[in-house]
């Protein structure tokens, strides 16, 4: 029963990271960005329900919305003024300003907030289940997160392949050159694509904060970097490998820490992260892609 209990929580755990690396697997696939200020905006999503809700007293559907909002803007606004300067520079310097633009926005929460750990109320309100008169208890966080994770994969995938914005993603990560010459607003297309992963990360923040109740100016950046090992898990730009890989490495986290050691849990999954990259350097569904000279 105890494996069952390990398991349920790891595909909880799992589908919050899934629900991050979707936002990291299209910024890459799409722009070929590294954004590693994503996790950052999961914890102003998580500031911005506190304060709706808590501080102010509105109901959790309007957090929820008004962090969906605010994140989705701030995404817009940090990709048009940290990364459209550097379209044509060097990959190195888009990583220096993603981390710089992370720690921007733990010191500006830090400023706002105070460092002390904020209390979140959870923004489920589904009951828990017991099975097995009680032995196995599944929290609603858990059902929800794992319901919201699978129908917005399923959701990102229909918009992908079958609308004019998602289709016109697919040819600005094919080829950018191409598809600016074909009339694909490329400038466009990667703006709508930091909007949508910025929203999804003001709802993993919401779900990531419901589950582990505690808020802090550095609650996105753990599981920002282990989401983006599950996006690399997976295949990075490839989202149903981004949810395969952050259920994946939420499982072998949480069966780890539960049989082998809490302190050595998160070494196991990097080095699980290092075995496959050995022997699949694409990650699980990464696709060869051979490059012209």
């Amino acid at each position: 029963m105890d494996f069952l209990s390990y398991l349920v929580s790891g595909i909880s755990l799992g589908s919050i990271y899934a629900l991050i690396a979707l936002g990291y697997t299209m910024v890459y696939g799409i722009a070929k960005m590294l954004n590693f200020a994503h996790g950052d905006i999961i914890m102003v999503g998580g500031y911005v329900i506190f304060t709706m809700c808590t501080t102010w007293g509105l109901p959790t559907p309007a957090g929820i919305i008004g962090a969906i909002i605010i994140c989705t803007v701030l995404g817009v606004v940090i990709e048009r003024v940290a990364y459209k300067p550097l379209r044509k520079a060097t990959s190195l310097a888009v990583l220096i300003t993603a981390i710089g633009v992370s720690y921007f926005l733990q010191n500006a929460a830090l400023l706002i907030f105070g460092s002390g750990t904020k209390s979140f109320t959870s923004v489920v309100t589904i009951p828990a289940i017991h099975l097995f008169d009680g032995a196995l208890v599944i929290s609603g966080e858990t059902i929800v997160t794992i319901i919201v994770s699978v129908i917005i994969m399923i959701v990102l995938s229909l918009f992908i392949n079958k609308t004019k914005p998602g289709r016109a993603m697919l040819a600005v990560s094919e080829d950018r050159g191409a598809a600016q010459l074909m009339g694909v607003n490329v400038n466009g297309t990667i703006t709508l694509t930091f909007a949508i992963g910025s929203a999804l990360a003001a709802i993993a923040g919401a779900l990531l904060c419901s589950a582990y109740p505690a808020l802090s100016s550095t609650t996105g950046a753990m599981p920002g970097i282990k989401a983006f090992v599950a996006a690399v898990f997976g295949g990075i730009g490839s989202i149903p490998g981004a949810m395969i890989g952050g259920i994946l490495l939420g499982v072998i986290e949480n069966l780890s820490k539960g049989y082998i050691s809490t302190q050595l849990s998160d070494t196991i999954v990097f080095c699980v992260l290092i075995i496959v990259l050995l022997v699949k350097p694409t990650g699980l569904f990464g696709k060869k892609i051979d490059e012209k000279v």
